[in-house]
């Protein structure tokens, strides 16, 4: 699979659209382009089972899944809801803009 290009960046608050998360914020953790997927903060939890040790007596873990790109979208605080993304070319290099407001993200 060849890697593809994200507009989603590790650090962005995202909405999710999509799933028995639908409607829920959150900052993105991680991001992993070859998949397609992003983990986003305390959002689409699982229980991982392990055996017991000293750090984890109870054996089961709680942590973040890794969920489809397309089931979230950025959420612009300025607009207050989850928009796209565009592109700005400047001498600089490239800058992502809100779609609805124009406000530059980075």
């Amino acid at each position: 699979m060849s890697k593809a290009k994200l507009k989603i960046k590790q650090g962005d608050t995202v909405k999710v659209i999509a799933g028995k998360e639908k409607g829920k914020t959150g900052k993105v953790l991680r991001v992993e382009p070859e998949k397609e997927r992003v983990v986003v903060e305390r959002l689409n939890m699982v229980k991982r089972h392990r055996r017991p040790s000293p750090q984890n007596p109870q054996g089961m873990l709680e942590r973040e899944a890794p969920m489809h790109v397309s089931n979230v979208m950025y959420y612009c605080s300025r607009c207050s809801e989850g928009v796209r993304l565009g592109v700005k070319r400047v001498e600089g290099g490239r800058l992502r803009v809100c779609k609805q407001c124009g406000t530059e993200v980075d």
